[in-house]
């Protein structure tokens, strides 16, 4: 009797253990749900952050005011970090870019202002990992995938600005290959992006409620961008240890983790469609804290949204009309080549392909121990020494690349061509 009763007991537990896995591996309607209402959650805030910072800086105006001491490659490497991080638009970045050119910055100067703008975006998908700040092992897996990004980007300067310097190879090639496509049919992106849709008409109606307080209303939109992303971030992690379990699992791990070219195209793809390299790249970060992705595997996945805005633009350039086109065009190749060539070297090269995922493990680790490490991270990265190089450049001499009424117009012209072509990459 006591045996048969164990026995039953222990096919009871066994029926309740395997029903368990069952039941997890199968999440309800409303968890599901509650994901998508999150991960837009997740977006708007984005979108109010960008707002912000561009309402704060002053946008296009303000991009070009700090452009105007970029006087040598390095200081305009820093600067494109410093305009791309106030502005959080690196459309409106390209266009001040474009109209610079166009006004006659030699490509040579406007070239490592794109270096630097390709970094100054990634500042993004970093606050977005802050939403897992009170849990200090699950900030460590976010903060690593998101500054993985950083460091790819940080290590393809160090190699391919001295590389642009000497031998100019990014300006010759574009210059050539701007030929190839000036002058044919446009292919505008705009229709393209059914997230920017669904996603920018709120943002915009969330800014506009500070239009009340001119002077600070741009500070307490990013304020609310930031508190939307922490509140997003922090149950969206929840949920997705739940409902990423079996088939969803495998899907992520088969699109994203199992192969890096997979990651890589995964990456590019998914960036096409929504058009902002910053939302693709902090989509991940929820996944990373949540245990569901690596680093390792996000790195490529990163790559590759960088290939993808440099496509996405490539498209819009190619609708650019009248005088811009072939600045536009240049400007946009450059940033394509500049990235392909980054993804190819990290990929084929073993140690340069570890080296950005070693670095952002060191720092995740940093700040699992003490959470200040990531504060002053992004700050003296994308602000303090970005700040202290442009103070310096004010004292020291007059701006080199003076914006003048005929700048300014090509600016503008530039940013409304970029605009009507669906340029809305950030």
């Amino acid at each position: 009797m006591l045996a048969r009763d164990i026995a039953q007991g222990t096919e009871n537990m066994s029926e309740i253990s395997a029903a368990r896995p069952a039941r997890n591996g199968n999440p309800g309607l409303s968890t599901w749900l509650g994901v998508a209402a999150l991960v837009y959650l997740l977006l708007i805030g984005v979108s109010v952050i960008g707002y912000g910072f561009k309402w704060v800086s002053g946008g296009a105006d303000g991009a070009a005011a700090i452009f105007a001491f970029a006087n040598n490659p390095v200081v305009g490497v820093i600067l494109g970090i410093l305009a791309t991080a106030t502005v959080q638009s690196s459309s409106t970045v390209t266009s001040v870019i474009v109209g610079l050119v166009a006004g006659g910055v030699p490509v040579s100067v406007a070239v490592p202002m794109v270096m630097g703008a390709n970094m100054g975006t990634t500042i993004t998908n970093t606050i977005v990992s802050l939403g897992n700040l009170k849990e200090p092992h699950t900030f460590n897996k976010s903060f690593q995938a998101a500054t993985v990004h950083d460091f790819f980007n940080l290590y393809s300067i160090l190699i391919f600005l001295p590389i642009e310097v000497l031998f100019h190879p990014l300006e010759r090639m574009a210059g050539v290959m701007s030929g190839w496509f000036a002058g044919g049919s446009g292919a505008a992106v705009n229709e393209l992006n059914f997230l920017g849709a669904i996603t920018k008409p709120v943002a915009k109606t969330a800014v506009a409620l500070f239009d009340i307080m001119p002077s600070l209303g741009g500070y307490f939109a990013i304020a609310a961008g930031i508190g939307m992303v922490i509140a997003a971030v922090l149950y969206l992690g929840r949920l997705l240890r739940e409902v990423m379990t079996g088939n969803a699992r495998g899907i992520i791990q088969l699109a994203i983790g199992r192969r890096p070219m997979a990651g890589i195209a995964s990456g590019a793809a998914i960036t096409v469609l929504v058009q902002s390299s910053s939302t693709t790249t902090s989509l991940v970060v929820p996944l990373a804290g949540a245990g569901i992705l690596s680093t390792k595997q996000v790195f490529p996945f990163t790559m590759g949204a960088n290939i993808g805005t440099c496509i996405a633009a490539l498209l819009a350039a190619t609708a650019v009309g009248g005088e811009s086109q072939v600045f536009a065009l240049q400007i946009a190749i450059v940033h394509l080549m500049y990235n392909l060539l980054g993804v190819v070297t990290f990929s084929v090269v073993p140690w340069l392909r570890s080296t950005p995922i070693h670095s952002a493990r060191w720092l995740g680790d940093k700040t699992e121990g003490n959470r200040g490490w990531a504060l002053a991270y992004i700050f003296t990265v994308f602000f303090i020494v970005p700040s202290l190089v442009l103070g310096g450049q004010k004292l020291l001499e007059e701006p080199e690349t003076s914006i003048g009424a005929e700048e300014s117009a090509a600016i503008r012209e530039a940013e409304k061509e970029l605009e009507d072509a669906g340029l809305t990459i950030e």
